[in-house]
């Protein structure tokens, strides 16, 4: 599996208006299918077969971030968040600056030797964005985006690090299925979604699962992946595979084919199950129109919504592969 492309999305931003890696996953995309853009919808990328079926998979570009509230001046900013982030890391976190040029900023930290309470966290409200420049004013305005600033960097063994990897890592394994199957002779018409908008309401899904009209969908997004002092009930252990979403809002057609395909070709399969919403594209996409019938794969991640974000590409393999299978298998 070649990475260089899991870097490049990485590394890029889409937050707001900044497009970044939205472009990138649209000059990828081109290479195999027809591709239009829907404005905050996202792309579109549509593998015509001429079939009388259509298949819809999604996963969403879109990051969080954080967006200029107040210019204190002396270099120091406020920001509030733009979609979960997580205000517990942001304390010396390095980020970038989308102002009338990018820049590096950092998120100021009170020294140890002076914090009145050690064990203090403190909200977003409570701290500052240090920029090191004494007249800020003129380089930056309310209302201007700041993202995480980080590299992919690779761990021991398949695990991978990153800023942005939810969702990024959907993104690209559509865009290698997108690969893989182009060419494939398919029971249906496949359309790629890659939504916009999910952290901050799932807004991207509802509108491109509202123009696709799909008889099936998909939703590719990230879960929870195991560490210390977290539940094994509520997560999945990287390098096990995908984990599969059983829930009452997700179809259970799509789900039990899933689940036998990677029983029959031996593909890695965890499950996750929910009591009612997923919290994730698939629940907007399974009620578009008339209702479209939906399942739900994720990659287990650790470190959700941190510039630090890490997956095992062992489970980026398992959901392609799946998703793979389902096609040439004709689906439900």
């Amino acid at each position: 599996m070649d990475l260089r492309l899991l870097e490049k999305l990485s590394c890029a931003v889409s937050l707001g208006h900044i497009d970044e890696a939205r472009n990138i996953a649209k000059s990828e995309l081109e290479k195999y299918a027809e591709v239009a853009e829907f404005g905050q919808c996202g792309l579109i990328a549509k593998i015509d077969k001429g079939k009388d079926k259509t298949l819809l998979l999604d996963a969403h570009i879109d990051e969080v971030g954080f967006i200029v509230t107040k210019i204190l001046g002396d270099g120091f900013l406020r920001v509030a968040s733009v979609g979960g982030c997580d205000a517990r890391i942001l304390p010396a976190t390095v980020v970038t600056v989308h102002g009338k040029e990018k820049f590096t900023a950092v998120f100021a930290s009170t020294p140890p030797h002076l914090a009145e309470d050690k064990k203090d966290v403190k909200g977003l409200d409570d701290i500052v964005l240090d920029t090191g420049i004494s007249d800020i004013e003129r380089y930056v305005s309310c209302g201007d985006l700041v993202s995480y600033k980080t590299d992919l960097c690779r761990l021991d063994g398949n695990k991978v690090s990153g800023k942005s990897l939810d969702d990024r890592v959907g993104v690209f394994c559509l865009i290698e299925l997108a690969r893989r199957v182009y060419d494939k002779d398919l029971e249906y018409n496949l359309i790629i979604s890659i939504s916009d908008g999910e952290e901050l309401g799932l807004r991207g899904a509802v509108t491109s699962s509202f123009e696709c009209e799909a008889d099936e969908a998909i939703a590719i997004d990230v879960s929870f992946g195991d560490g210390p002092n977290i539940s094994s009930e509520k997560c999945g252990k990287l390098g096990n595979g995908a984990m599969l979403g059983i829930s009452p809002v997700l179809d259970r057609g799509v789900t039990e084919k899933l689940k036998k395909i990677a029983g029959d070709k031996n593909i890695p399969l965890q499950f996750e199950v929910m009591g009612g919403k997923t919290s994730t594209d698939a629940d907007v996409i399974s009620v578009s129109k008339s209702g479209i019938k939906t399942g739900l794969l994720s990659i287990p991640l650790r470190n959700m919504h941190t510039p630090a974000e890490v997956v095992d590409t062992h489970d980026l393999e398992g959901v392609i592969s799946l998703l793979y299978e389902y096609l040439l298998g004709g689906g439900k």
